[in-house]
């Protein structure tokens, strides 16, 4: 069905596209297919698929290394057959060393998705924005790159790379770290959770111009909660907003059930609810629909 019904644009391209454009490209997260959707629908060119939310979504835990990689890639998989837009996934460590990474990107680009994040941390991984975190060696993830530039046999797909230096070793071994990557190949590079705007300002500052940058938008995370506008006077070329729409999930999916909880039916709370036939819409039922009147026979 996602065949007959998608654009019939080239993913990886476009991604390559918008990010050349020369504003942040802005990438919600998604935990889902459904909310992969709403963020197309919502307008947005690209989705990021969270692992946090994909660990909370899946197995109703938090993101600590709980889920394997083809855990991980069977969610890409759904969420890449959902929307025509780019998918950028995280594939956390890459579940393993170099030779397991080979495979991390073959799985990944079989999935269809337009970018994969990979990142320095000791498995099992944590959010970048928990404490506790532990760092594999430089050289041993610039190995784990290089794996991953030539495991790729689409040369569109986009590898972005991830420090989690900062809170482990420093703002200093992060930026050196992220040259590094940089030399092995990344597209694009992700130093995770600089906790003030004088470091952002300084990864900005001392990286721009090696490779294009990621900002992690994380809603409640560590890092400042910088203005848009800031961002794009930084001259980062992604922004990703991981978490906000599994919050707001949780916040209404809890407002409902205390709605029913208190008053025993869900009536004063379905004045604040998408109607059932608005729901089915946007799912995609009137394009079924159109396919079971053309193949039918009738």
């Amino acid at each position: 069905m996602a065949d007959l019904l998608s654009t019939g644009r080239a993913p990886r391209a476009r991604l390559r596209e918008l990010l050349s454009a020369g504003t942040p490209l802005m990438a919600p997260g998604a935990y889902d297919a459904l909310s992969a959707r709403l963020i197309e629908q919502a307008g947005f060119d690209v989705v990021y698929m969270t692992g946090f939310g994909t660990t909370a979504s899946l197995i109703g835990r938090p993101d600590v290394g709980l889920l394997s990689g083809a855990e991980m890639v069977d969610n890409a998989r759904r969420i890449v057959s959902a929307v025509d837009v780019p998918v950028i996934a995280d594939a956390d460590t890459g579940y393993g060393n170099a030779i397991n990474v080979v495979r991390t990107v073959q799985l990944y680009e079989q999935a269809g998705v337009a970018g994969i994040q990979l990142e320095d941390q000791v498995m099992p991984k944590k959010c970048g924005h928990m404490s506790g975190k532990a760092l594999i060696g430089a050289d041993e993830m610039v190995g784990k790159l290089r794996a991953a530039v030539a495991a790729r046999t689409d040369p569109d797909l986009v590898i972005i790379a991830r420090t989690d230096a900062v809170a482990v070793q420093g703002l200093d071994e992060a930026v050196t770290r992220a040259r590094a990557f940089a030399e092995a190949g990344a597209d694009l590079l992700f130093v995770e959770a600089p906790t003030s705007e004088e470091d952002v300002v300084r990864v900005a500052e001392e990286l721009r111009d090696v490779a294009p940058l990621v900002f992690n938008w994380a809603e409640g995370g560590r890092t400042p909660p910088l203005s848009l506008e800031r961002i794009t006077e930084l001259g980062f070329a992604l922004v990703i907003y991981p978490i906000g729409t599994l919050l707001a999930a949780t916040a209404g999916i809890r407002a409902l059930l205390a709605t029913l909880k208190a008053e025993g039916t869900p009536v004063s709370a379905l004045p604040g609810l998408p109607p059932f036939d608005e729901f089915t819409e946007l799912i995609g039922l009137p394009e079924v629909q159109r396919l079971e009147e053309r193949f039918s026979g009738a």
